[in-house]
């Protein structure tokens, strides 16, 4: 948690977000014009805000105070043929560059090569509520469809009035537009050439279904992916405008200590040195980061700490401060719990337990942050750039016209770079020191004080009929959230519950939210029932499944993996899972072996097979996958916070493990390309199978049945 001008925030669960306000955009259309040339550009108006910008998830909490006042713009052809797209999403490392510029390109009729992006500037693209939650394809690329289909119905107009003919008949591909009766062709770059013209986006646009795509769908290599591996890519903290100080924050020395004296004497004599007081925050800017610790290091402070529980106690604690009324849209019910139980030939109750995890991204959060005359600009990676702007002018009581923030291509998030705190921090030192600031979070400071995956504890009980079919289902879950808790089997008599708990520590969103550790319980549990059966786990699991989609992946994976599988050796085991969450469907095949001397577990082979509707890049959406899976293992096995009296006890990589190259096992992805389902994304539906597949196949090898997350990271012990 973090104090920001007296106000308590928490990174929320998803279902949480309070979407940003809809805002103007800056850029009146003659203005637009000048800046980005004459041409053809297309925007959106009031009447189509809802449409064509994303919002968070419909909950009570989530308001729009105010629709666009004029126009947002979305895409322009310049004078030389170059496209330029616009959008709010911001790119970290999902390669959503590469696939909106498919998406504009393909619909467009113009080659990949003359589309550029320009994305997550709050000052030039539309507003957007963030990127999470795998919207940016099914919102953007659909929209970024209408838009291009706009556009070329422009050009193939200012054909049809160059030559004075119906526009019906001519045909536009590969950057120009044709007159099949004539053979006459003009450059889109000729139509654009000294006009100014701008059209609003209509409600409806015809756009071209996958099976005709010409540019999306193939594997086109990541936009400027050279930059990235050669070091030639500017990050934020590769940023560095002249005159630029290095910002340093004074951290308490354990969660929820509050400031009680502050001095600052011995700061006072060296050169250059700013140091701000605000609240409980406390920083230090300088010419060098080494000036600036030094600084911090001479400052004296005291804190009041308060007593807080440790990891050790975690779990009961999470179940004994439950709230005790469930709220309606975390309770779903069906059937009668009681009747399936007692109609069950076979019962089965088990609890599981999910650690914290962070999100360990290698890219610490970081801002450079400069004013000039009373506006403000932050650079920074964030997923949120909106909601950055609208917090930065909340806490510097500017309006929000005077804010403006800036997202590089960022090394990654994986849900946790949400919040504003390092931009916060940087435009709180620039101000005082009147010079631009860059904050660069330390590894101990990202593992500290950003937020983690919520712990949790998830209660099920279930029954079987004789025949393996389910006839009872009950699932509790809590304080880690309510994402993919439902089922996907077919069961009569069922209840999902979420239960929430006040925070321990800082909780918030992760690659595949809450849905990780429901798919885990879930699907670890639906292996004890098919044991209790005496079903082979996926014939289990097809007796209780009609989603025709889920069936589809859990057959591949099965056909690549060679599911079932024969023993060949001693402490070689095999496990399945399978899951569908964000629109997308996944099924995971997981070989282990386990020394029984040691305790060892070693992962040997992951074959996951995946849906998410038609591909619009198999290339990016393979990196996708494998990404998930190798970033699976380390939430199964050994990735876990420890904490005590408000401590961090393991913040770096030294003492909280990750995967690494020795762990990372033989992987195969199986993408199931369906043109005929609209596209949906892939970022956090990939790793939720991994665990379960996981701690089944160790099941199989050893007979022991692990239902906590992490599940070894110790090694297992075996009797």
């Amino acid at each position: 948690m973090n104090n920001v001008e007296g106000k308590l925030f928490i990174e929320p669960e998803r279902y949480e977000f309070t979407a940003a306000s809809f805002h103007q955009f800056e850029l009146a259309r003659r203005d637009f014009f000048r800046i980005l040339g004459a041409g053809i550009a297309v925007f959106a108006i009031a009447k189509d805000a809802m449409v064509a910008q994303e919002t968070a998830p419909g909950h009570r909490s989530f308001h729009n105070e105010e629709l666009p006042k004029d126009i947002s713009a979305w895409l322009h052809v310049g004078e030389d043929g170059s496209v330029t797209g616009f959008t709010g999403k911001a790119e970290i490392g999902q390669n959503i560059r590469t696939e909106l510029a498919q998406t504009i390109a393909d619909e467009l009729r113009v080659p990949f090569e003359s589309v550029r992006m320009v994305m997550a500037d709050t000052a030039l693209t539309p507003f957007d509520a963030g990127t999470f939650g795998s919207r940016t394809t099914p919102t953007m690329t659909p929209q970024l469809r209408r838009v291009a289909a706009a556009a070329r119905g422009i050009l193939v107009e200012a054909a049809a009035k160059e030559w004075s003919i119906q526009a019906a008949g001519l045909v536009a591909v590969d950057a120009r537009v044709t007159d099949p009766a004539s053979g006459r062709s003009l450059k889109y770059a000729e139509l654009a050439r000294g006009k100014a013209l701008a059209q609003n986006l209509p409600a409806e646009d015809p756009i071209t279904p996958a099976t005709e795509w010409t540019v999306a769908g193939k594997a086109i290599p990541k936009v400027d992916g050279r930059a990235f591996v050669t070091g030639r890519h500017q990050y934020t903290t590769d940023l560095r405008p002249a005159s630029t100080l290095y910002g340093k924050v004074l951290r308490p020395p354990s969660f929820g200590a509050t400031l009680t004296s502050f001095r600052q004497e011995e700061t006072k004599t060296m050169p250059g040195v700013f140091v701000v007081r605000d609240g409980d925050f406390v920083g230090t800017a300088a010419p060098t980061e080494r000036e600036a610790q030094a600084a911090l290091d001479a400052v004296k402070a005291e804190w009041k700490e308060v007593p807080q529980i440790s990891s050790k106690e975690l779990f009961a604690y999470l179940k004994q401060n439950a709230a005790a009324k469930t709220e309606d849209r975390f309770h779903k019910q069906k059937g009668s719990i009681e009747e399936g139980l007692a109609n069950a030939a076979h019962r089965l109750d088990a609890t599981y337990t999910i650690a914290y995890i962070a999100h360990a991204p290698l890219e610490p959060r970081a801002a450079v942050a400069q004013w000039a005359d009373d506006k403000l600009t932050v650079w920074t990676g964030t997923q949120r750039p909106f909601a950055n702007r609208d917090e930065l002018a909340a806490v510097f009581h500017l309006p929000e016209s005077s804010v403006r923030v800036i997202v590089p291509d960022t090394g990654s998030a994986y849900g946790g770079k949400h919040t504003s705190d390092a931009a916060i921090e940087a435009a709180r030192l620039a101000r005082a020191a009147g010079r631009p600031v860059k904050v660069v979070w330390t590894r101990e400071e990202e593992f500290t004080w950003a937020y983690f995956r919520p712990a949790g504890v998830i209660e099920i009980k279930s029954g079987i009929a004789g025949d393996g079919a389910l006839t009872a289902w009950e699932f509790h879950n809590y304080h880690s959230g309510a994402s993919g808790i439902e089922t996907p089997y077919v069961v009569a008599n069922q209840r999902t519950e979420y239960h929430q708990v006040p925070l321990i520590l800082r909780s918030g969103s992760y690659r595949g939210l809450a849905a990780t550790a429901n798919h885990f319980a879930r699907e670890t549990h639906m292996d004890s029932l098919a044991s209790a059966a005496k079903m082979d786990s996926l014939d289990f699991r097809m007796k209780n499944l009609a989603d025709t989609r889920m069936r589809a992946v859990l057959e591949a994976a099965a056909k690549s993996f060679g599911w079932p599988r024969k023993k060949t050796q001693e402490g070689q085991g095999f496990g399945i899972a399978c899951g569908a969450e964000k629109g997308s469907y996944v099924a995971t095949c997981a070989e282990v072996s386990v020394d029984r001397g040691s305790g060892a577990v070693r992962v040997m082979r992951l074959v996951e097979a995946f849906e998410c509707g038609a591909i619009v890049n198999p290339d990016g959406l393979q990196n996708q996958v494998v990404g998930a899976m190798i970033q699976g293992l380390g939430g199964a096995l050994f990735e876990a916070i420890e904490f005590e009296d408000g401590r961090i006890k393991n913040p770096r990589f030294s003492s909280y493990r990750v995967p690494r190259f020795r762990d990372v096992p033989e992987i195969e992805a199986v993408l199931l390309d369906r043109k005929d389902i609209l596209s949906a994304g892939a970022g956090e539906t990939p790793i939720m199978a991994v665990a379960p597949a996981i701690g089944n196949a160790i099941f199989d090898a050893t007979g022991v049945r692990l239902n906590n997350l992490p599940m070894v990271p110790n090694g297992l012990r075996l009797a």
